[in-house]
């Protein structure tokens, strides 16, 4: 038999032009944005992402050794250019508050490395699924820590913080992970309850409410929690999961109609009698109003430096530290994808929409390959779930919807954006590992949702009352042979 080729060389190779396109974006930063410095930062910056890029590489070989060889690659390069940028942006600012780019740079290595140790520690997706409710009940716990008095803050207008000593976390990435593994072993326990049971009124199959109550009360939860925080943008990305998950899982376009009238009642509900929903609409609908852009605080001067700075860009940019990306507010977050599309232009953000791509086909992919339904659903919850974040933030930017305030994945600058997405990476990867490693032929290498089936199609083994059972008919029939003899 043919082995199965591991592709870890292939990984590492892609993995070093991922760094040589990081070093070239770092360097023209360093010699344009940086040379009246002597700005020399590029090379630690590099040499940092290497070495924990190598590491993940290494760690793939020991215990994910069929894992797909793209995933890394891809995010050591977009994880590589947000660095530049926000190096860039730190050149831009007086020297005593350039630190954006030496804490991007520490909490890359401590995401990188908590992906080392997803892969240490769980080995096989599989064991996630045991622990349902717990999952369901971090999430609620994640969500609810920003509101709990002197714990959380707000931070432009969105309570979604919690302070730790000197360190800001934001509970509600890591709820992403973790809501997405409680609806994937949820769905894959109760998928065929969902489908079948329940009440068919016209075209849709309604499911038992007593099926889907742990799952609408964990949607209910998040849903509320985000509005009291008046995190929309959270709230939207919650929701597109749950909806794009319970499809996935049922096959039925009737959810996602069902979801396109919630959102569209949710949306009219909210601007309304919320004055922040409201206020983000108007931006996004008349972002030119003068009376809007000189608006403080609310206004839509952000939304339309953004846009100004993107039609500067143009086609190919100003090129990297030759712009004035310094002049949108909050840049080095929210705003990042403008500011990489004032330097690098419409190709370089259409470079970034297809790093993008490439991500979530490739978490896709790994969800189609997965022998079993839960790594299924898991992996595609994980892939939409970063698809869907990108949109949110790149429709705000460029005013297809409202603006929200959720920040680039991987790109943006944030602690703990940065450690909840490398640990969504470890988890395609191990999923895409047990989809691509060659089967054994034992259970152990077969789809779990096909363990029961094969169960109940083995023979069955005859226990002693059956044989007694068996001797008792034998001794009948042979006396009613005799007999009529």
């Amino acid at each position: 038999m043919k082995k199965q080729p591991t592709r870890r060389n292939t990984e590492l190779f892609l993995l070093i032009l991922a760094l040589g396109v990081t070093a070239l974006a770092e360097f023209l930063v360093s010699s344009t944005a940086g040379a009246s410095r002597n700005d020399q930062a590029w090379l630690p910056h590099v040499a940092v992402l290497g070495v924990f890029g190598l590491g993940v590489n290494i760690s793939l070989r020991i215990w994910a050794k069929y894992a797909d060889p793209y995933i890394l690659p891809l995010l050591v390069t977009l994880n590589g250019i947000g660095l530049a940028m926000i190096h860039r942006l730190d050149l831009a600012g007086p020297p005593e508050l350039a630190t954006a780019a030496q804490s991007q740079l520490l909490y890359s290595g401590v995401g990188m490395a908590s992906a080392v140790l997803v892969l240490w520690v769980i080995r096989d997706h599989r064991v996630l699924r045991k622990f349902t409710y717990l999952w369901l009940a971090i999430s609620v716990v994640l969500l609810l820590l920003p509101m709990i008095p002197g714990l959380g803050y707000a931070d432009y207008g969105a309570r979604i913080w919690i302070r730790i000593g000197s360190f800001s976390i934001q509970p509600g990435e890591f709820a992403k992970v973790t809501l997405a593994i409680f609806f994937a072993s949820y769905l894959a326990s109760k998928r065929d309850l969902i489908l079948l049971a329940g009440r068919k009124i016209g075209p849709l199959q309604l499911p038992r409410f007593r099926d889907m109550a742990p799952m609408l009360i964990a949607w209910c939860i998040a849903m509320g929690i985000m509005v009291l925080q008046t995190d929309l943008g959270s709230a939207l990305m919650f929701f597109g999961l749950f909806m794009i998950m319970i499809y996935v899982a049922t096959g039925r376009i009737s959810w996602i109609l069902i979801g396109g009238g919630l959102v569209a009642l949710g949306g009219i509900f909210a601007y309304i009698f919320m004055g922040h929903v409201r206020a983000r609409f108007d931006i996004w609908l008349d972002a030119f109003n003068p009376d809007l852009y000189y608006r403080n605080p609310g206004g839509s001067y952000q939304v339309v430096q953004g846009l100004f700075g993107m039609a500067h860009g143009g086609l190919g940019g100003t090129g990297l530290g030759a712009g004035s990306p310094e002049r949108i507010p909050v840049a080095k977050s929210d705003m990042i994808y403008a500011a990489l599309g004032e330097e690098l232009g419409l190709v370089g953000l259409f470079a970034i929409v297809m790093l993008f791509f490439l991500f979530v086909s490739r978490g896709i992919r790994a969800g189609l390959g997965a022998r079993d339904g839960f790594g299924k659903l898991l992996a595609t919850g994980l892939a939409f779930a970063t698809a869907f974040q990108f949109f949110i933030v790149t429709g705000g930017v460029l005013r297809l919807i409202p603006l929200t305030g959720l920040t680039t994945p991987f790109m943006s600058a944030g602690g703990s954006s940065l450690l909840a997405n490398w640990v969504l990476a470890a988890l395609l990867l191990l999923i895409s590992h047990n989809a691509r490693r060659p089967s054994t032929g034992g259970l152990l290498s077969s789809d779990d949702d096909s363990l029961l089936a094969s169960k109940l199609s083995a023979p069955k083994k005859p226990s002693a009352l059956d044989a007694r059972e068996d001797s008792r008919e034998d001794a009948s029939s042979t006396a009613g042979g005799v007999t009529s003899a």
